[in-house]
């Protein structure tokens, strides 16, 4: 049998996907700044899902983004490096509760919480942009491209993830 759990993922993939081309990448502040949401989908996908599936699953994500951008698999490129490192990313943000059977990541604090999305945002952007500009001589721009957009990003995601938050007080 088919879980819920099944049905929202479905659900926050395609829509994120939607989300992101229809919105998101139409948006160009201040001539280079736009956001990238969709990176919500590896923040809020189940901890203890197989990893494999996981990264194929992160693949087709930032390769459909890839299809409706015209950016050449460098989504792709990021969000399978995240996917790849997420739970060495968790390990180091959640400690031995990372660990547990029992964990989720409603029950992390605030600020753990917000130190993975945000970790998450910038080693996609610092992968994204390094690609994207590919030059070594131009590091201050991937920098600066990462900080401003991994910021709009960051904000725009916090702001989804409260709106949606499954989480009941």
């Amino acid at each position: 049998m088919i879980s819920s759990s099944f049905f929202t993922n479905i659900l926050r993939f395609s829509l994120l996907i939607l989300i992101q081309v229809l919105v998101f990448n139409k948006l160009n502040f201040f001539g280079f700044i736009n956001p990238m949401v969709y990176v919500l989908f590896l923040y809020w996908y189940p901890i203890k899902e197989n990893r494999t599936t996981f990264i194929a699953i992160s693949f087709l994500l930032g390769l459909l983004i890839d299809i409706f951008s015209d950016t050449l698999a460098i989504n792709a490129a990021a969000t399978v490096t995240i996917a790849y490192i997420r739970p060495t990313i968790m390990r180091f943000i959640f400690g031995v509760n990372y660990e547990f059977q029992s964990f989720k990541l409603n029950n992390a604090t605030k600020a753990q919480q917000f130190t993975f999305l945000a970790l998450l945002i910038v080693i996609h952007h610092v992968v994204y942009f390094t690609l994207e500009i590919f030059s070594f001589t131009n590091t201050l721009m991937i920098l600066k491209k990462t900080l401003v957009t991994g910021s709009a990003s960051l904000i725009l995601c916090l702001l989804f993830s409260t709106l949606f938050s499954t989480r009941k007080e």
